[in-house]
């Protein structure tokens, strides 16, 4: 299995920059029973049956982009540089964080770096374009001096285009986000908003929240030709309890379970990987899934459209085939859907 195998060409100008409004709004491919449909997100009403139960990712992302200054004086005199830093994920000690930093060679170890008036970290440690920083603050006091001075951190494809805005803290963030911890969107979560929820409940669809937070690997490139050699990055999630009898008794049932985003589908394969049965789980996953999987939970996925030669195309091709994706990834470029984090969506059920 060949990295060229997930490769494609798409045009620069089906790559979205912003999202649909309303949110519902985004067209909607449906790839089922061996036909393709074009339709909306706010179709998902009546596509959707009854019993159906759709995993949600209630992750939240942080604004972890920031943007500051390292003072430094020496005996030639006080000197400053701009710094920029993404941060990746909590360290070990409190109050520090495993950060990408630009350029890191401006900053020595025991320097600090000014965010706002309020929030400043101090560099301890380096390593290739990582640092790892302590924060000045920890707690509440943190989250709210981030949330004023940090941006979204939009991917790489979008923040080449255009810089984050005060819009993107919306835009970026799922209405039913609730665990602080993200630094990526899971991004078909995007499509919806309360009204589409209220209509889904009210046609009796079900609904099941987990938490994985996503990470910024997620935008890493594969770099292997044979892809069965790549080594996923780690994501902390969590399937608890009420979760996870809600997602077994559907199953039981016989409906349905259809997780909305590569990253729910993830996590509850990975909360399922070992007796095949879900079950609460807890803890850091670097599941990859690619064609031969076997998946034990989900029947149907809801996904954006992926990046050329990504986990996420093998993710799609293990449920749907690969010569099926490759007409839907045909069908969605002549169509000219929107790509990427901001843009369409498609809803991929797998023939039985």
């Amino acid at each position: 299995m060949k990295l060229s195998d997930f490769d494609f060409d798409l045009p620069e100008d089906l790559i979205a920059t912003r999202p649909a409004k309303p949110r519902s709004s985004a067209r909607l491919l449906l790839a089922q029973d061996s036909a393709i449909k074009d339709a909306h997100v706010s179709d998902l009403v009546k596509i959707f049956q009854p019993g159906d139960l759709l995993v949600l990712n209630n992750t939240k992302v942080i604004p972890a982009r920031l943007f500051g200054v390292r003072k430094r004086e020496s005996v030639h005199g006080s000197g400053e540089a701009k710094i920029e830093v993404t941060l990746l994920e909590p360290a070990a000690a409190q109050g520090t964080w495993q950060a990408l930093i630009k350029p890191l060679r401006k900053v020595k170890e025991g320097e600090v770096i000014v965010f706002s008036e309020t929030l400043s970290a101090m560099l301890t440690g380096k390593d290739d374009a990582q640092g790892t920083l302590h924060f000045n603050l920890l707690g509440d006091d943190f989250d709210t001096a981030l949330a004023e001075a940090g941006a979204m951190p939009l991917p790489p494809y979008i923040a080449a285009r255009r810089p984050a805005d005060t819009q993107d803290k919306d835009d970026y963030q799922s209405v039913f986000a609730q665990h602080s911890g993200a630094v990526a969107a899971p991004t078909a979560s995007l499509h919806f908003d309360a009204a589409l929820l209220a209509e889904l409940t009210e046609r009796g669809v079900e609904f099941a929240e987990v938490t994985l937070h996503v990470g910024a690997g997620t935008f890493l490139p594969v770099k292997v030709e044979d892809v069965t050699t790549h080594k996923m990055h780690a994501e902390w999630g969590q399937v608890d309890e009420t979760a996870a009898n809600h997602i077994a008794a559907a199953m039981r049932e016989g409906r349905r379970v259809i997780p909305v985003g590569t990253t729910a589908l993830r996590l509850i394969e990975s909360a399922a990987a070992q007796t095949g049965e879900i079950a609460p789980w807890e803890g850091e996953t670097d599941i990859f899934i690619y064609p031969g999987f076997n998946f034990n939970v989900a029947d149907a996925l809801m996904t954006n459209f992926h990046l050329p030669k990504s986990t996420l195309m093998m993710l799609v091709s293990a449920l749907m085939g690969k010569e099926r994706v490759d007409q839907i990834y045909a069908h969605a470029i002549a169509n000219k859907y929107r790509f990427f984090s901001y843009g369409d969506s498609s809803l991929l059920v797998p023939e039985k």
